[in-house]
């Protein structure tokens, strides 16, 4: 990971979705959150605010840059075995009490987080993608609040057969998906709780928009994984489970689905890990929903991160821990069989 020389206080610049209200305020619609600012007020997120009557972002700022294979997004269906340079700044829309990443992503709503970055540079950015002969992510903090830096790189990434992936929780406006997804060419998104009042409890927001976010980006064009870190309380119980395959499994029965162990972090830090047999008991419901690609990324060993087929159950994608050790696709099909295997197998 590399990390970039900090500025003490952001950089702030015009934003996009703002709409002018009375006196002054103006309304944020990139997430549902919506907040109406008066002049001076920052977003819930902290990282947006209403500057004399202009909607202002801080995202336009990179923390760190990291470069990784592409499978530790997690995209299990995107290109396997590239690389992608992964970049951060500062901000979240969430306040999830588990946070891994909450000393970037939980600036402007936790007050003993530091500001962290500098002013995006992106024509490095691309050049640096490029000589790599990588993709680019944005990750860690939520890209969704970087909505203008992703606008931005993706007008000289295109260009260049640069393809631009998200990690995102996807509490995101019709609107700003609509703007930002003819750019993007995959998007992993947490789906961290399966019913209304856990995920509220966990994140601070609804969850049905999250849930209408997976179908409109599908319904966009853009590849979608889906992630669920067995979080104590949100998606950890039998029942809870059961409930989040169905969500996914009334989408596509053939949307790769990630299931994550809980890591002890930040406000829950008093909690055990998730026990291996907790994930495989998990990857178990799931498949008995009908879901046909479930993956572990490192506690059950290689099988939790090898893609099988459906139809012959022949072995297609074998995975090391963190990358794709061998492919044997057809043109996106089984070998055996020939029965098409979902994904975006090659080059954007």
């Amino acid at each position: 990971m590399t990390s970039h020389n900090v500025t003490a206080t952001p950089a702030w610049r015009p934003a996009l979705l703002g709409v002018p209200e009375s006196s002054a305020g103006i309304r944020c619609e990139l997430c549902p959150h919506q907040c109406a600012l008066a002049p001076g007020e920052s977003g819930i997120c902290g990282v947006r605010r209403n500057h004399h009557g202009r909607l202002e972002t801080a995202t336009f700022a990179v923390a760190v840059a990291h470069l990784d294979a592409i499978e530790r997004k997690p995209f299990y269906h995107v290109r396997p075995g590239t690389k992608v340079l992964t970049i951060a700044g500062p901000g979240c829309s969430f306040r999830c009490n588990f946070c891994i990443n909450h000393g970037l992503s939980q600036y402007g709503q936790v007050a003993t987080v530091p500001w962290a970055g500098e002013q995006a540079r992106v024509e490095e950015v691309v050049e640096r993608a490029i000589a790599l002969g990588a993709g680019i992510g944005m990750s860690y903090s939520e890209p969704g609040l970087a909505l203008e830096l992703t606008l931005a790189i993706a007008e000289r990434a295109k260009p260049a057969g640069i393809g631009l992936v998200w990690k995102t929780n996807g509490f995101l406006t019709a609107r700003a998906i609509d703007l930002v997804a003819p750019v993007l060419d995959a998007v992993n998104i947490d789906l961290k709780a399966a019913n209304e009042r856990a995920h509220q409890r966990i994140t601070g927001a609804p969850l049905q928009p999250v849930l209408e976010a997976i179908e409109r980006f599908r319904a966009a064009g853009v590849w979608v994984e889906v992630s669920t870190p067995l979080i104590p309380g949100g998606a950890s119980s039998d029942d809870e489970l059961r409930q989040l395959a169905r969500h996914v499994t009334r989408i596509d029965p053939g949307l790769p689905w990630h299931l994550l162990r809980f890591t002890p972090d930040f406000r829950m830090q008093r909690h055990a890990p998730t026990a291996p047999s907790a994930l495989s008991r998990a990857v178990s419901i799931a498949r008995e929903a009908g879901l046909e690609y479930v993956y572990v990324e490192r506690a059950l060993g290689a099988e939790g991160r090898r893609t099988r087929c459906p139809n012959c159950a022949d072995v297609l994608i074998e995975r090391g821990i963190w990358e794709a050790q061998r492919v044997r696709l057809t043109d996106g099909a089984c070998p055996r069989c020939a029965k098409p295997i979902p994904g975006r197998w090659s080059d954007p």
